[in-house]
């Protein structure tokens, strides 16, 4: 059979066509979908053929052995010529004029479809999810293993096919399909850090932790509060052992002193101000103070009594 001398065999549409990006016809829109543009003959032919609708189509690239899946837009293109998205002859290894065979399928409804972005700046989308519905829109039917342009903000990302159920390629036309999203390509994990290990295990010393230093109250220089010069040096905080020993021998050389005044040097030692303690005061030369002892005390004067009723008597009389 016979259209237009292009010659169409069997019951079912099947053709090979030169192909030519969008830009040959002027024709930018087809761009963001995945329709082609045919000659009239194949319209003719199609007419003909009792064929599902929409119509779909399976293009195959033999030399590449690449298949992809489109819809069709219009029939205006010269014979012999097809005009389809140059994103979609890049997925199919096609240069302009290559030859491409064209037939007619019929596809499911998909229900689930797998994507996964090229790169991480269509995730810093405001709302990739209405961004990608818009663009769906013009597609027809979607195949494992394709890499679809969606066009925003004046960019292009590209997101490949990674699966689609219940079949390699799906129709999406009129259907409730549910979407899920793949990392990214260039997505990185973050490291986790690797210990370093030797090669000699008997060998590894484990390192003892290194001791905090404890707070020890009270270890500064004293200052006596008349300017005097003080007559207890300070002694530096050492080791716990150090500190162990300290009051120790404190005791044994204060034996003979008494109870209250062995325990203000041992409390000394150790560095420690302690509060109502009269061991740290020197007694006071008698000379030097003023002799307000001697002075008797004079006899405090007895303040006079409230008397009720002790004022004079008036008559009224006169």
């Amino acid at each position: 059979m016979f259209f237009n001398g292009y010659g169409y065999h069997g019951a079912s549409f099947e053709q090979t066509y030169r192909c030519y990006p969008a830009s040959f016809i002027e024709k930018p829109q087809i761009e963001s979908g995945d329709k082609i543009i045919m000659p009239p003959s194949a319209l003719d032919r199609l007419a003909s053929l009792h064929i599902d609708y929409p119509m779909l189509f399976e293009l195959r690239n033999n030399a590449a052995s690449r298949t992809s899946h489109c819809g069709v837009l219009e029939f205006i293109a010269e014979e012999g010529m097809i005009y389809m998205p140059y994103w979609m002859m890049e997925n199919m290894l096609l240069q302009e004029g290559d030859i491409v065979q064209v037939k007619n399928v019929t596809l499911p409804k998909g229900t689930y479809v797998k994507l996964q972005p090229h790169t991480k700046d269509f995730l810093d989308i405001s709302n990739p999810k209405a961004i990608l519905e818009t663009t769906l829109r013009n597609f027809s039917c979607l195949t494992t293993g394709d890499s679809i342009m969606v066009a925003y903000n004046n960019k292009k990302y590209y997101i490949d096919i990674v699966e689609t159920k219940p079949s390699n390629a799906i129709s999406i036309i009129e259907t409730d399909c549910e979407v899920d999203f793949a990392p990214p390509l260039d997505y990185k994990e973050p490291e986790k850090p690797v210990q370093s290990s030797t090669s000699n295990p008997a060998a590894q010393v484990e390192e003892a932790p290194a001791e905090e230093p404890k707070f020890n109250p009270f270890t500064g220089a004293g200052r006596r509060l008349d300017g005097k010069p003080a007559s207890v040096k300070p002694i530096p905080a050492s080791s716990s052992a150090s500190k162990e020993k300290r009051p120790v021998a404190a005791n044994a050389a204060g034996q003979s002193a008494s109870p209250s005044s062995s325990q203000g040097p041992s409390r000394q030692t150790q560095g420690k101000l302690v509060f109502g303690s009269s061991a740290n005061r020197t007694p006071k030369d008698p000379a030097k103070e003023p002799a307000k002892e001697s002075k008797p005390e004079q006899p405090q004067k007895e303040e006079p009594k409230f008397l009720p009723f002790s004022g004079k008597k008036y008559s009224l009389k006169g």
